[in-house]
């Protein structure tokens, strides 16, 4: 038929254009989870994971990549792992359960629960691991002070709460009574101050600093900020 190329062409134009939004949304919703979250390939290597997991571990997202979870995340039962890699080998597409313990950015020793979905496309595909870090209520972050070295304003913690949660410079502007060139005064201030190259990694240092209250929706600041 005349005119069918050109109208399948542009159909396949918006079906990518549409399926790069829909990821991007995907990614945004990622990031904002406040539960630890990484996506792993099927042997453990971390491909992703959002700045709660990342603060877990006193790491910027990108810095865990390729970095093996269960490196992270220390098993405290081993038959727990070779049953898990056993049932992954059968391709067996069950929720996987690992009792963990890892040493938090202060210093101390947290226990929780890493839980693993099997995720892919169809059931013929080799499936990723969708993992999820629960941590145990005695183990959970202390709400002491940060260091000195991670004390910020509470504008800055303003601002950062608000990153944190998505919003844009324009929010962050109209939530603060500051002006967009304020906002972006601040924030490359504290970016210059923790070394983040970028909005994500900012947040995750905010994490890890202790500056914002992991494991909490929407994020907060941990009290005795001035």
């Amino acid at each position: 038929m005349r005119g069918s190329g050109p109208a399948w062409q542009e159909r396949l134009v918006d079906l990518a254009r549409e399926a790069v939004t829909w990821r991007n949304r995907a990614l945004l919703l990622f990031d904002r989870v406040a539960m630890p979250v990484a996506v792993c390939d099927v042997y453990g290597a971390v491909l992703l994971a959002n700045p709660a997991m990342a603060a877990e571990c006193g790491r910027t997202p990108g810095r865990l990549r390729g970095r093996d979870v269960l490196e992270l995340f220390s098993p405290r039962e081993a038959t727990q792992v070779e049953r898990i890699a056993e049932a992954l080998r059968l391709r067996h597409r069950s929720r996987y359960q690992v009792s963990v313990r890892w040493r938090a950015p202060c210093g101390t020793e947290r226990t929780g629960e890493l839980t693993a979905d099997p995720v892919s496309d169809t059931a013929e595909d080799t499936p990723a691991l969708l993992v999820m870090l629960r941590v145990d209520p005695e183990r959970a972050p202390s709400p002491a002070a940060p260091a000195e070295h991670a004390r910020v304003t509470p504008t800055e913690a303003r601002i950062l709460s608000l990153l944190a949660a998505g919003a844009t410079t324009t929010r962050a502007s109209r939530e603060t009574g500051l002006t967009t060139d304020g906002v972006t005064y601040h924030l490359r201030r504290l970016s210059s101050r923790w070394g983040a190259s970028n909005r994500t990694e900012l947040v995750a240092r905010a994490y890890a600093l202790g500056v914002l209250r992991p494991g909490v929706w929407p994020p907060e600041v941990f009290g005795g900020q001035a």
